[in-house]
């Protein structure tokens, strides 16, 4: 049975009325109805455009002699047209709205959703001024009145939302949440090293810098829903790797039935969706490294005008931004490797991100080496494929009860500093999807092992019963 015909999965996300969160409602919408519509976009302005999933590789079938590189069909994958999507925001502002003002989408589509996107529910998101740039101040006011509430009051705030949401849905599958919204500041917790540490502080202290991000996490642990980080704020650390280790919270629930914690398969997954510039420089680089070739200069600039970017004119959230740029050739030690990341706010341009990045490396004899790339797409285009995916990833390897560490290294391909279980992976894109072909085979092989196993003790069953002779089990194994 496909996990199209078996389950629905539920998509919960923190800034649903971001443009990733409306975006993806469009393209959900849109699929669900079978709409069509007139592009405006060049080239090709004025075809006819229907619904499709591109960027998903989990909702593409294979294609070409090879297989190319969807997986639809392949597993026993969620359909993202049948999932149910919903989410927090700290704007009130209605989705439909919302969706219309981002001017990412096709105006002749953006009237045909709009009045349902408007009905859609908004539920009020966790907010902490000082963890957001001064920007987003004045705008917040769809939130949920903190100032009596402990953090564990946070925690169980969410959880309620959470449980809400998958019985109105009627989610038979795996829900994951997915920071979608504004970049924070750095949390200073580096002296929270356990689960158990961080839950005594969430319920017995107020003193403490704890980032929204860690409270909805928190709460996905608790229901046995994933977290996905989508953001470069730290809220990935070993404590709350601790929480979503199904083993620690299986012992919780033993020890504090108080908390009431799910033992259902849940994941940590982050840092910082890899969508566009930063993709195609691993891609890049691992290009330049495979022929022999030792990268010296990477000069990189992008500018866009989302309310992301916005967000990044305060020098506390830039930190973090820059936190995972920096970084993403760390596991390669490249010692002399001059790698430099400029970002700039430029309102006119809205969501459409375009970068340029100049590649230069020593060759044969010490000569340079030296490529240049220039991008132009939709940030939340580029972005939307990585939610969605990451959604049903969870789902596949919850339902299929895999470990934490190889479920991080098959899905590190998605974010820019992979944490958690992959922490230190190789960075090269293609390295990474290899990684998650060797894993999705390992996970398939074990579950055809264990179905072996059943058959095989069911038929000794039917031999010991007398239901069954020995030359009748040899040919049901055999057929098997």
């Amino acid at each position: 049975m496909s996990g199209s015909d078996s389950n629905k999965i539920g998509i919960l996300i923190v800034g649903l009325g971001g443009n990733n969160g409306v975006t993806l409602l469009a393209g959900h919408t849109a699929a669900k109805h079978g709409l069509s519509w007139e592009s405006g976009g060049c080239p090709g302005k004025g075809r006819v455009s229907a619904p499709n999933w591109g960027g998903c590789i989990t909702q593409l079938p294979p294609k070409g002699v090879h297989g190319g590189v969807g997986f639809q069909g392949v597993y026993d994958l969620a359909s993202a047209q049948e999932a149910a999507v919903g989410g927090w925001d700290i704007r009130p502002t209605p989705l439909g709205d919302a969706l219309y003002e981002c001017r990412v989408l096709d105006y002749d589509l953006v009237r045909q959703v709009r009045e349902e996107m408007n009905s859609m529910e908004i539920k009020k998101g966790i907010y902490n001024s000082t963890f957001l740039g001064e920007t987003q101040h004045a705008t917040a006011t769809h939130i949920v009145d903190t100032a009596s509430l402990s953090f564990w009051q946070q925690v169980e705030h969410i959880r309620k939302d959470i449980r809400d949401f998958n019985a109105a849905q009627q989610v038979t599958g795996h829900t994951t949440v997915i920071w979608s919204a504004s970049v924070e500041r750095p949390a200073d917790v580096a002296h929270i090293q356990t689960a158990q540490q961080l839950l005594k502080i969430l319920k017995d202290t107020a003193a403490q810098d704890i980032s929204p991000s860690m409270i909805y996490a928190t709460a996905a642990a608790l229901e046995g829903c994933s977290f996905v980080n989508g953001g470069s704020q730290n809220t990935l650390g070993p404590a709350l790797n601790f929480l979503f280790e199904l083993s620690f919270r299986t012992t919780l629930l033993e020890q504090e039935p108080d908390t009431a914690t799910s033992t259902k398969p849940a994941y940590l997954l982050g840092t910082d969706f890899k969508a566009g510039q930063t993709k195609f420089k691993t891609a890049a680089v691992e290009y330049i490294r495979a022929l022999g070739l030792t990268p010296r200069v990477i000069a990189s600039s992008n500018h866009l005008g989302n309310n992301d970017m916005l967000n990044l004119t305060s020098q506390t959230t830039l930190n973090a931004k820059m936190r995972v740029k920096h970084s993403i050739f760390g596991p390669w030690n490249e010692q002399d490797l001059d790698h430099q990341v400029k970002v700039m706010y430029v309102p006119f341009m809205g969501d459409e991100k375009r970068d340029v990045v100049e590649y230069t490396s020593t060759a044969f004899l010490h000569q340079e080496h030296t490529m240049l790339t220039y991008t132009r797409c939709m940030d939340s285009v580029l972005c939307v494929p990585l939610m969605i995916d990451s959604a049903v990833w969870c789902d596949f390897f919850a339902r299929h009860n895999t470990a934490s560490n190889p479920v991080a290294k098959a899905t590190a391909y998605l974010f820019k500093i992979p944490e958690g279980g992959a922490q230190g992976v190789d960075p090269g894109f293609h390295h990474q999807m290899e990684t998650l072909r060797t894993v999705l085979k390992q996970v398939t092989n074990a579950a055809a092992t264990d179905d072996k196993k059943g058959v095989d003790e069911l038929l000794l069953k039917g031999l010991a019963a007398g239901i069954l002779s020995q030359e009748q089990v040899n040919q049901l194994k055999a057929l098997a």
